[in-house]
């Protein structure tokens, strides 16, 4: 499975955007998709993730409230609604599809800056 994210962009404090993650191969319902995001200097952090079917999503404590995941098997996409959005919350934003055994295969990023 090949992931692209887009969507990113600059947003000031508390708006939002809305993140979309394409997807190619037949099998996408297959995989848990995960959200990731990294900021200057920092590393890599897990966001939330969703199941293959759409049922069940996991969140972060630090966007629990703030960002929905939700995805569309038919369009083989993923999405990442973010409100409320903090400077915090600036950072290269990778889509990611559950590979097993604590394996992620990560997409490119799209670059979300929040404005103070």
């Amino acid at each position: 499975v090949q992931l692209q994210a887009s969507g990113g962009g600059l947003v000031q404090a508390g708006g939002s955007l809305r993140l979309s993650c394409a997807a190619s191969g037949r099998t996408f319902s297959k995989y848990t998709m995960g959200w990731f995001r990294q900021a200057p200097g920092k590393e890599r952090e897990f966001v939330g993730a969703i199941s293959g079917s759409g049922v069940s999503t996991y969140g972060a404590d630090s966007v629990k409230g703030r960002f929905t995941i939700s995805r569309d098997n038919r369009k083989n996409l993923v999405y990442l609604q973010m409100n409320s959005l903090k400077p915090d919350d600036t950072a290269v934003y990778y889509c990611a599809a559950d590979m097993g055994g604590s394996s992620w295969r990560f997409g490119q990023g799209t670059l979300v800056t929040v404005s103070s």
